[in-house]
């Protein structure tokens, strides 16, 4: 089992760490039910946010305890440190009372009796046990192979697949200024780079913060030539996992990169850059058109002209995708990679269990996800608006002062978003419903048996890097792009196990969902 001779290499060494990091839950075994007469205390891993730091005096916490009798006392590590200490406490079976954690570990280490197994208590658990049915994805990623349920993951998205995270922005006073329209097609958007480098000579007007990941430019435009989002991902028109690479129009992608590099229409150093250079080239007018998240653009605007530049806007262009390729985004996932699990060694495992329903209810998950009423929320026409004072970026008080939509706390940031962008800004919402018609439910996430996660580890991260590599050089030049070089390309894509995992996703994928 993966990560054993870790376990046990560990087990000695950190003998004291057991003794001092166990569990806090107070009160008898299985005591009874929760009840603010009843006082019981339990342990929770979490990390300070750049925000702010974690207190034990959010007011949420105290209405929490005055309704259950439930303290919590947090375990505090730095952002750093969370995935050692967490790895840690999981090889030594000495995780606080709750936590959170990949749902693959949950499913790996929760037979091992590491976590407890909230399906023997379902019948005790009503919230537990229609949310399990309610999201079945969720259900999936939380059973071990012993049929147990040992998480409960995170809400991303609505389940109706509609939210989403990013968009095309572009400088909206240049395009003004100088009539120039959005583009709506691939052979449009070179024109559209071109005209604005011509009216803006000294800038690179495409810039990506990255080359790979959800806005890298990898991604973005293998996503626009194939249809495929980033190297390997499901293809939305057939239900099927697909290798980006292995698509007719991926070398014809590669081919209008490098054009946009060779005319320095592209950043020349978009593979080097880092976030910060990012946004000073973008806030500066080096940079004139970005693939990002939708959140961002009304504060970038708010920098750039506090910096002195007035008249700097920002808005969408549409999505576009090349002829013949489906013109999408993914929604965000309904369902997170991580989950909330308790440990097999909590004390009070009634009360823990009822005190995870409580916080799944619908009570808990407002106060976890949008604080409380008339203080940090308001109900407009029946349904909740964060109070105004908090601005465009409501999240950054909430989770400062309130402990509100904070990592490690919530399990609903689906509900925090929905609220959040109920209160966005007009040019916010607007620019929401232009990008409508291009979301399609994200693809589920797939469980892995122990032989697939083995393969996944021992080929991935090197087929990865040699794309990546391979890639920029067909990009920048360094590798000229034509059949025989990109079939060299293909290749050795294969000798490092592309056709394995293409298989193995598939596979993966059937057996979890049914291809559904």
């Amino acid at each position: 089992m993966r990560q054993k001779g870790f376990r046990t290499a560990l087990a000695m060494i950190l003998l004291c760490a057991m003794l001092v990091t166990g569990c806090t839950g107070g009160g008898k075994d299985d005591s009874g039910t929760l009840s603010p007469d009843k006082p019981v205390t339990f342990s929770w891993l979490v990390y300070d946010r750049v925000e702010g730091k974690v207190r034990d005096d959010w007011e949420i916490f105290k209405e929490i305890e005055a309704k259950t009798g439930v303290k919590v006392k947090f375990q505090i590590v730095s952002q750093e440190g969370l995935e050692e200490k967490r790895q840690i406490m999981i090889a030594t079976n000495t995780a606080t009372d709750f936590i959170q954690v990949p749902t693959q570990d949950g499913r790996e280490h929760g037979p091992e009796k590491v976590f407890l197994n909230l399906h023997d208590y379902l019948d005790r658990a009503p919230n537990l046990k229609a949310f399990y049915e309610k999201y079945p994805e969720a259900k999936a990623l939380a059973t071990g192979t012993d049929g147990g349920l040992y998480t409960v993951p995170v809400l991303e998205g609505d389940a109706e697949g509609k939210g989403f995270n990013f968009i095309w922005y572009a400088r909206k006073d240049i395009m003004d200024q100088h009539g120039i329209q959005a583009p709506t097609t691939v052979d449009e958007f070179y024109q559209y780079l071109k005209t604005l480098k011509e009216k803006v000579p000294d800038s690179y007007p495409l810039i990506s913060n990255a080359i790979v990941g959800d806005t890298g430019l990898y991604t973005t435009f293998g996503r626009i030539f194939t249809g495929i989002s980033g190297f390997y991902n499901l293809d939305p028109t057939k239900d099927q996992y697909a290798f980006a690479p292995y698509h007719e129009n991926y070398q014809d992608m590669l081919v209008y990169l490098n054009k946009l590099y060779a005319e320095k229409l592209l950043d020349p150093e978009f593979s080097l850059l880092t976030q910060a250079q990012w946004e000073e080239r973008i806030l500066t007018g080096k940079s004139l058109v970005t693939f990002f998240w939708k959140a961002d653009l009304e504060s970038l605007v708010a920098k750039a002209r506090g910096a002195g530049t007035a008249e700097y806007e920002l808005d969408a262009i549409p999505s576009f995708a090349a002829e013949g390729i489906k013109n999408y985004q993914f929604s965000r996932p309904v369902v997170g990679t991580v989950g909330r699990a308790i440990s097999a060694k909590v004390k009070d495992k009634e009360r823990a269990v009822q005190f995870l329903d409580y916080l799944v209810s619908e009570e808990g998950t407002n106060y976890l996800s949008l604080g409380i009423e008339g203080k940090t929320y308001t109900m407009e026409d029946g349904k909740a608006v964060y109070n105004k004072e908090f601005g465009e970026s409501p999240f950054n008080a909430l989770r400062k002062d309130w402990g509100v939509w904070y990592d490690l706390i919530t399990l609903n940031n689906a509900k925090s978003r929905e609220v959040w962008e109920r209160g966005l800004s007009e040019k916010s919402k607007d620019i929401n419903a232009r990008y409508e018609q291009y979301i399609v439910p994200a693809p589920k996430q797939i469980v892995k048996t122990e032989e697939e996660l083995e393969l996944e580890k021992s080929k991935l991260n090197n087929l990865n890097k040699f794309l990546e590599q391979k890639v920029t050089e067909f990009v920048t030049g360094k590798t000229p792009i034509n059949d025989s070089t990109y079939q060299q390309f293909i290749d050795q894509a294969k000798k490092l196990g592309s056709d394995e995992l293409l298989a193995m996703y598939n596979t993966a994928y059937t057996r979890t969902y049914g291809g559904k």
